[in-house]
């Protein structure tokens, strides 16, 4: 269908010449947007459409992905969604979906995801530590930077009764070597038994760093353990110091993870004091006092013991400052 205008007839070539420059900007506008809108698909599944978005945030969620690895991981993304989109499909024509099971767990996934966006949303909040901050930081923890060491350890584990201490203390402390003490303990009747490894000093807790920052090469100390006591023996050693320069990137991240840790803590802890909770039933029984509950909105802990105790993980350190 053709639609023509009056024009007087002085200015109708320049009229038509505009018209069609006009004309042929809007096809070309709705070219691009088709266009656009159909690069957004990355594959057709019956009814449904598997996008760009959708394995672009799977790919998001994966760790130490590669620039060059991003195209065959893309391709193994889109396979699996595809897998999921036909597994979906079916559940959807068997009501599976409608099945009070899975209604409970897609309700504790939302609540999950939305409850863990609020405190990641909080913890935002969190300010970066200043470069004095980092150099205390630094400065206070002289075994696991500048006096950083690798750690060859063995260990005994000895199941024993409290009352064995002394005499287990004893004879360590007067054997001539390990090797003299292990004859002790194979005709003590003892279970026990050996390891042995190597470790930097960030993967050692803090407490146990502590100590053996302090030993030389061939001492041994005796740790008390719920199921007796551990012999740590040092058999060697070697330095590995991490420069302050090095260890910057590691720490201000570390530092601003504790913050937002306690901002959370902080946030939960408020908004607790500020419900009303009344616990019921069989849970009235048991239920904490006024202001000592825990926090559990809170989300749990990932890091590594000797980051629990105040000291950096290994991943921190080995890994974010690409010590080997």
């Amino acid at each position: 269908m053709t639609l023509s205008f009056p024009v007087p007839a002085r200015r109708r070539g320049p009229q038509l010449v505009l018209a069609l420059l006009a004309a042929a900007a809007l096809l070309a506008a709705c070219g691009e947007k088709k266009d656009a809108a159909a690069s957004q698909t990355a594959a057709k599944v019956n009814k449904d459409e598997v996008t760009v978005h959708q394995i672009n945030f799977v790919l998001q969620q994966q760790r130490n992905l590669r620039p060059e690895q991003a195209e065959a991981a893309s391709k193994q993304v889109l396979e699996r969604l595809i897998d999921q989109q036909l597994a979906l499909q079916k559940a959807e024509e068997t009501k599976l979906d409608r099945d009070p099971r899975v209604m409970q767990q897609l309700e504790a996934a939302r609540r999950e995801v939305i409850a863990r966006a609020y405190l990641e949303k909080v913890g935002e909040a969190a300010p970066k530590p200043t470069p004095e901050e980092i150099k205390k930081y630094y400065d206070e923890k002289p075994a696991l930077f500048s006096q950083r060491r690798i750690y060859q350890i063995q260990e005994i584990g000895i199941e024993a009764t409290p009352d064995k201490l002394p005499e287990l203390r004893e004879k360590l402390g007067s054997a001539k070597n390990i090797n003299e003490f292990v004859e002790y303990l194979k005709t003590s009747g003892l279970r026990f038994s050996g390891n042995q490894a190597v470790r930097a000093a960030e993967q050692l807790p803090l407490n146990s760093l502590d100590a053996l920052s302090k030993m030389k090469d061939g001492q041994a100390m005796l740790v008390p353990t719920p199921q007796g006591v551990q012999v740590v023996v040092l058999a060697g050693s070697r330095m590995q110091p991490v420069t302050e320069e090095q260890a910057r990137p590691a720490i201000e991240q570390f530092l601003v993870n504790e913050r937002r840790r306690k901002l959370v803590e902080d946030d939960v802890k408020a908004m607790r004091a500020a419900a009303k909770i009344e616990y019921v039933g069989k849970f009235a029984q048991s239920a904490p006092a006024p202001g000592a509950a825990a926090t559990p909105g809170a989300p749990a802990p990932t890091a590594a013991p000797a980051a629990a105790s105040g000291a950096l993980s290994s991943t921190d350190i080995s890994k974010g400052l690409g010590l080997k």
